[in-house]
């Protein structure tokens, strides 16, 4: 893999699918999907592996989450956890589909969940 950040649609779908490749073929714990940082807000970021996407939402998020997920049947939430320590949620969402699918849903979550622009710069930051 040689390209680790894309802007547009398109080119952020393909970057997610090219990297869960390169995370299947390397073996590796998980891969990390970051948006880019907007204001003074943290970095959204969106975890895979074996067939389950992992990220944090706060609670007006994890409704947007649960709202895009009745779009997604391939998409489930497996574990909802609200460690005390913790204003939000993490959520495991089981994805059993395809790479195409999955880089399509963690490109709408970005945009519903998080709220991003259709133009927000995502990167790649762990294989």
């Amino acid at each position: 893999m040689t390209r680790f950040a894309a802007d547009t649609a398109d080119t952020r779908r393909a970057l997610f699918v090219d990297a869960i490749a390169a995370h299947d073929s390397r073996d590796s714990q998980f891969l990390t999907i970051e948006a880019e940082v907007e204001g003074e807000s943290l970095a959204p970021w969106i975890q895979f592996a074996s067939g389950t996407l992992n990220l944090d939402c706060t609670a007006a998020e994890l409704d947007r989450l649960k709202a895009l997920l009745a779009d997604y049947p391939a998409f489930k939430i497996d574990e909802l956890t609200r460690p005390e320590e913790a204003e939000g949620a993490n959520v495991r969402i089981a994805a059993r589909t395809d790479p195409e699918r999955v880089a399509a849903f963690v490109d709408v979550a970005f945009c519903t969940v998080y709220e991003r622009s259709d133009d927000y710069v995502a990167w790649v930051t762990q294989i």
